[in-house]
Order: C-alpha cells, then structure tokens, then sequence
C-alpha cells in the first residue's frame, strides 16, 4: 500500500475529503456555491477552528454578526465558538476550501516536524 492518497477534486459538487484521501487529522471540503447562494444555517463548533481559503470568486461571512467581505486569495481563520454563516455574492459563484483542525492541537511546524 502507497503512504499517500490522490484524488481530483474538479467540478461544481462539495467533496470532503475525509473519507476519500484517508484524513486521520483534519478535515478538508473543497466546496462550490453558485452565486446568489449559502449555507443554509448559522453555526459553531465545539472544538475545531476553521481555516477558509477562497480560490474564486467573492462573498461574504456572517462571524457573531459582523459581516466579513472574502474575495479571491483570501485566507480566513475562524475559532471554534465562532457562530458563522457562508454566503456567495449576488453575482459570482464562490469556491473555497475549509480546513477543521482541533484549536491548539499543533505541536510543530513544518520545520520542526520535518526528518531530513
């Protein structure tokens, strides 16, 4: 067995790639939403900040009530306790990623962690 998973991730659809590449320590959606559109709920999370990556187009976060304009290139962390909403602007479609880790969990950077 190969010490890595490879997928493609192309397309208009949601692919979370916890069970598709073999995630053990986060975990990563490559998401589409069309514009005009969102997540359809307010929420927050127990223990997992969020990292979000905007690869196109533009948007907005609702973060405890503040909205937050994203565009391309834009990275967003987001603390767990945080209560959040998604939404792509009226006219363009978004397309990011979000990233789970536990908050805290780092031990090392890459550096730190790497075997040479």
């Amino acid at each position: 067995m190969a010490n890595y998973q490879k997928i493609n991730a192309s397309g208009n659809e949601r692919v979370e790639l916890h069970d598709r590449i073999g995630l053990t320590g986060a975990e990563i959606s490559v998401n589409f939403m069309p514009a005009g559109g969102c997540v359809p709920f307010v929420h927050a999370h127990k223990q997992n900040e969020e990292i979000y990556i905007i690869l196109e187009g533009r948007g907005s976060m609702i973060l405890d009530g503040e909205t937050v304009p994203l565009e391309k290139n834009d990275f967003l962390r987001v603390s767990p306790a945080a209560r959040r909403q998604i939404f792509a602007a009226a006219d363009s479609d978004l397309r990011y990623v979000c990233i789970q880790v536990k908050e805290n969990s780092l031990e090392g950077y890459t550096a730190a962690d790497g075997i040479m």
